[in-house]
């Protein structure tokens, strides 16, 4: 008995993998405050990572992903140029975001992770609560996932001190900065 199961085994095996982004269908957005009445958004257009997870079992062991500042798009370029200025991103002296998570947990169809997010040079943890939407194979043969995660951050905490008070006492940049991502992977092969 015990030799018949070892040559048959149990289709329940964990299987690990490592899924790239692709940049081509994933988002990576941001809204903050603008003179107390309005949000304004903008994403990243330039940036690269990583999902090591098993799928069937749906556990996440690793996200990373590292953000070229420079690419930052508000479709204005006058505020895209102060966003990297010195003020707020400072892309010369730092030229990369990146994100490295910690701990991931499920709690039902949700995950949130856990993760050392590097901005303008400090490093804070910051928490992405997120679902995996589901895994499909694409019309090439590759294996695609979805995921949707939303986090926020104090701009602040990252040295982004920057504001001008308005006449009615508000600022004119909120400090708590709402991430929305969409993020598109491929099983790497």
């Amino acid at each position: 008995m015990m030799s018949f199961l070892a040559l048959c085994p149990l289709n329940v095996q964990a299987e690990t993998a490592r899924w790239n982004i692709d940049p081509d269908h994933s988002l990576i957005e941001f809204r903050v405050a603008h003179m107390v009445i309005s949000k304004t958004s903008g994403r990243f257009l330039d940036y690269r990572g990583f999902v090591e997870m098993d799928a069937n079992a749906k556990t996440i062991n690793a996200i990373e992903a590292t953000i070229n500042a420079d690419s930052i798009n508000t479709n204005h370029e006058k505020r895209d140029g102060h966003l990297r200025n010195a003020d707020f991103l400072d892309v010369k002296q730092f030229p990369t975001i990146i994100y490295a998570m910690k701990t991931a947990r499920k709690e039902g169809e949700t995950y949130k992770a856990v993760g050392n997010l590097t901005l303008h040079g400090v490093t804070k943890e910051v928490t992405l609560t997120g679902t995996l939407n589901g895994v499909t194979k694409d019309p090439w043969g590759n294996t695609r996932a979805g995921f949707t995660a939303d986090g926020t951050l104090n701009r602040k905490d990252f040295g982004m001190v920057w504001n001008k008070t308005l006449d009615t006492g508000g600022l004119v940049v909120g400090d708590d900065v709402h991430i929305h991502l969409d993020i598109e992977c491929i099983k790497a092969k």
